[in-house]
């Protein structure tokens, strides 16, 4: 059954950014008295929702208030690169606190039987939800465009590209070695991934010494923030790196390496990870889910929570301090620097000495 929550939106032309880096310098830092968004149904909602003819806005939170992003929205929010906030009033009413008003529009949302937005309406314009995340709890799954028993044979069978030049020698390094509060969620040793199949027979994570020394650093100085690393991926052999890629959809390999030219995983040079709380023990949520083949995987990109973008953006952080640089497409993979001084490596970890 969908239920409609009607709310005001008011427009801010022209006041804040999307980002929030130096929101002081916004005004946005001096609010007070920020509403409790408790049980008023808003975690559901948040998400993209497009229009057939007036283009897409992302809802989102932003300084504890519900802000709708129109980065790439046209006719209604013809400015780019601005937010406006919602303030709860009652009952799902909403206003902008932070600024004058200069136009109202009204706003509702469709709702699930889960509490999800599925549509909204703005002045009676209907902009549908962009299913662009998977399921509550569940792993992004593409659908093989091969068979994946085929696209083992294929891969286990192929050679690695010949690679001219001099490189560094090869020292994989176990990274738990090196300090054993490091966590591991290593999916491609089972079947929560992508492809929904298992990858390697052991859960385990290696990297050139430089990187995992580096990756040590990191994780100490999290610890001053109560976080500590866990790590998705590391040392990637090639032949999985070529599963991958033949598996995967043309329109989706912007988030897969090509094996003509190898990944820097395969070098022992890429990370992927997100961050722990040492307190509970358990991962952080952030903007996306790991290995999640969509928009909100972009390292800047703007919906979820304050919390969300903070913890990204603080990983991010710390890692580019000890020289690791954010792939933009997906905020849980970094490359180390001087990641092309080693070779393409396609040995499986059981033969890692």
């Amino acid at each position: 059954m969908r239920k409609s929550w009607i709310l005001l939106l008011v427009l801010a032309l022209g006041c804040v950014g999307s980002g929030e880096q130096g929101a002081g310098a916004s005004g946005a830092a001096s609010v007070t008295g920020a509403p409790d968004l408790r049980g008023t149904g808003w975690e559901g909602l948040l998400g993209e929702y497009e229009s057939e003819t007036q283009g897409a806005f992302i809802l989102l939170e932003k300084y504890g208030l519900l802000h709708i992003h129109r980065d790439f929205v046209t006719g209604l929010f013809p400015d780019t690169g601005l937010s406006a906030g919602l303030r709860v009033l009652a009952h799902g009413e909403y206003e902008s606190p932070l600024w004058g008003t200069s136009a109202v529009h009204k706003l509702s949302f469709e709702i699930d039987a889960q509490g999800r937005g599925v549509a909204a309406v703005v002045d009676g314009e209907r902009y549908r939800r962009r299913w662009i995340e998977p399921q509550s709890g569940s792993a992004f799954r593409i659908t093989p465009i091969r068979p994946v028993d085929e696209l083992r044979r294929a891969a286990l069978a192929a050679e690695p590209p010949v690679e001219e030049g001099e490189f560094g020698s090869t020292d994989l390094v176990e990274i738990t070695s090196l300090d054993s509060t490091i966590h591991l969620d290593i999916r491609y040793a089972t079947d929560n991934n992508f492809m929904g199949v298992r990858f390697y027979d052991e859960p385990r994570a290696f990297a050139q010494r430089e990187v995992a020394e580096a990756l040590v650093r990191v994780h100490r100085a999290a610890a001053d923030s109560g976080y500590g690393l866990l790590i998705h991926d590391a040392y990637r052999p090639w032949y999985v790196t070529k599963m991958f890629w033949d598996a995967t959809p043309e329109e989706l390999r912007d988030f897969v390496a090509d094996p003509a030219s190898g990944s820097r995983h395969n070098r022992g040079a890429a990370i992927d990870l997100s961050l722990y709380d040492l307190t509970t023990g358990e991962p952080v949520e952030m903007v996306s889910g790991y290995d999640e083949f969509s928009p909100r995987a972009a390292a800047d990109y703007p919906g979820g929570t304050s919390s969300q973008r903070r913890l990204r953006a603080m990983l991010r952080g710390l890692m580019g301090v000890e020289g690791f640089a954010v792939y933009q497409a997906e905020w849980w993979h970094f490359d180390f620097d001087g990641w092309d001084g080693w070779r393409i490596g396609n040995q499986t970890f059981d033969l890692i000495r």
